[in-house]
């Protein structure tokens, strides 16, 4: 327990043999001292660890520079508080601790900051990553620019390519007879407009009486289903409130009264022969409506039957035309077939040609095109790896979102302000408290020894100066030229100086010693034989003390 209390007294830079001198309660407080100097030690690993763990994950890096900085931080902090003198004018404490504070406060920086870096690493990391995916689409959009005019150069080369393939499989085909191109989004697929245009007038032609019948139904019936909709609205409010009455919750009377009867038969009754009426003259309607639907799909597909028999004897006729047709074109086809096929061998050479051309330029293109890919994607990468966790990035991203313009950058801002004072506070707490501390017996045990230290330097000067006016004055200048002979002269002077001080002092000694004892004497009386013989006793002791105090001054060095 000893070595451990010493190891903190180490700590708060006080001197381990005068705290021993002091109280327990003295050596308890300087203990405190020191336990305050562990605390910014501490941080300061911690902060220094952090910040060096952006730059290397190697942890026989990390540890030992952060202990060095750890220990760095403890020596400044026990050098100032160590320092520190609480007995001095207002005027050097209050400069002497503005001194030591503005240096505890940049320690306190160097420490506060990293820890604040570490506090946010979250948020800061989310702002960075956030940058680094905008610069990715910087990065992403200049080569998109690149890709799209390689692109368009791989697509022109496959267009003209394909036209050359096209060109190459027209080569083996040869057209005698162009056939009309025929419409299928008819009632019968393959007619020609004028056949589509004569149906659609024999279908409208058979259908007319149903549809004009159709539509005069669905006049009427459209208007009459609002007046059935608004009826059964009244009839169902008038049923309601006659059911009210009967239950006596209009007049307070149950029962079928007089105001029942009468709407019922005022409006109850009138409502209900209406309601039927026109629920079955709708019935009606829809009954009328579905039979002339019917009836005209009826006529619509017998006009279609009529025409198909009429179609089927134009299709002989044009069968006969296409038999025709093939055989004058297997005519022609053998009659051309020596003189085409030459001249196609010779326009296949040529394409081929301009197909291999097409192919090698194409490969190029493409050779590019992957080229410019591969270099996105190791930029891309290579942006992807960067760490960015050193400590101007991260205070970048941080300053980053401090100027954010909402609320959460200045909660941010105010929040570090106050965690870095927090940290601040914590790193310059052993200053602060040997400050404000009341001086104990340890200060003033130091204070008597600084001040007599003072005075016997002070004394040094005075008897220095002494002595070099009293050569400068006297004829012993040459004496200066010979250390041992200056030295020897200054130890003579000191002594004579010394000696006659130190007899002068016994002279006085004597004297008075000498008078007390004669008044003595003079109150002792003549029977007091024994206070007699004490007396002479003393004075026998005091003399024999006297002479040995002068042989001890001048037998040890003095002489």
């Amino acid at each position: 327990m000893t070595a451990l209390k010493r190891i903190f007294f180490w700590l708060s830079g006080a001197g381990t043999e005068t705290l021993e001198q002091c109280p327990k309660w003295e050596q308890r407080k300087y203990v405190a001292f020191g336990a305050t100097v562990l605390v910014p030690c501490a941080f300061a690993f911690i902060a220094c660890a952090y910040a060096l763990s952006t730059l290397t994950d190697n942890p026989r890096v990390i540890y030992p520079v952060a202990a060095v900085w750890a220990f760095i931080i403890l020596t400044i902090d026990r050098a100032l508080i160590s320092g520190y003198r609480p007995y001095l004018s207002v005027f050097r404490k209050l400069s002497q601790f503005s001194l030591r504070i503005l240096v505890a406060v940049l320690m306190g920086i160097t420490i506060a900051h990293p820890l604040v870096l570490l506090l946010f690493r979250d948020t800061i990391t989310s702002v960075i990553e956030k940058d680094r995916a905008a610069e990715i689409e910087v990065v992403r959009g200049t080569f998109q620019k690149e890709k799209e005019r390689v692109s368009a150069q791989i697509t022109a080369v496959e267009a003209q390519l394909a036209e050359q393939r096209q060109r190459w499989n027209e080569s083996f085909q040869a057209k005698f007879i162009l056939q009309d191109k025929t419409e299928t989004d008819s009632a019968i697929p393959g007619l020609t407009a004028e056949q589509q245009a004569e149906l659609k007038t024999a279908i409208d032609e058979n259908t007319a009486p149903f549809r004009e019948r159709l539509a005069v139904v669905d006049k009427q019936h459209d208007e009459l289903t609002p007046q059935y909709a608004k009826l059964q609205t009244e009839l169902g409010f008038w049923q309601a409130e006659f059911e009210r009455e009967l239950n006596g919750q209009r007049s307070g009377l149950k029962g079928e009264g007089p105001r029942a009867r009468s709407i019922r038969a005022d409006q109850l009754e009138p409502r209900r022969e209406e309601a039927k009426r026109l629920g079955a003259l709708l019935e009606h309607l829809t009954s009328e409506k579905t039979n002339l639907q019917t009836q005209s799909r009826e006529a619509e597909a017998a006009a279609i039957a009529a025409f198909e028999g009429k179609l089927a004897e134009i299709n002989k006729a044009n069968q006969a035309e296409a038999d025709r047709v093939a055989a004058l074109k297997r005519k022609v086809e053998e009659d051309q077939a020596g003189q085409f096929v030459s001249q196609q061998n010779a326009l296949r050479e040529t394409i081929k040609l301009q197909i291999e051309t097409r192919l090698n330029e194409l490969n190029r293109v493409q050779g590019e095109l992957a080229t410019v890919a591969n270099q996105e994607n190791d930029r891309i990468n290579a942006l992807q790896a960067e760490p960015r966790r050193d400590i101007l990035t991260q205070t970048l991203a941080l300053h980053a979102l401090f100027l954010a313009g909402n609320q959460g950058g200045q909660f941010a801002f105010y929040t570090y302000i106050v965690l870095t004072l927090l940290f601040m506070l914590v790193d310059t707490i052993p200053l602060i408290i040997k400050f404000f501390t009341k001086p104990g017996p340890y200060d003033t045990l130091v204070d008597r020894d600084e001040v007599t230290y003072d005075a016997e330097h002070r004394a040094f000067l005075h008897s220095q100066r002494r002595y070099m006016e009293n050569l400068a004055s006297g004829n012993l200048i040459a004496v200066t030229r010979n250390k041992r002979l200056e030295n020897a002269l200054v130890d003579g002077v000191e002594h004579t100086r010394a000696a006659r001080e130190f007899l002068d002092s016994l002279v006085e000694m004597e004297r008075s010693f000498a008078e007390k004892m004669k008044l003595e004497e003079q109150l002792i009386g003549v029977a007091e034989s024994d206070k007699r013989a004490a007396h002479e006793a003393i004075k026998r002791r005091f003399y024999e003390d006297l002479h040995h105090r002068m042989e001890v001054f001048f037998s040890t060095g003095h002489a």
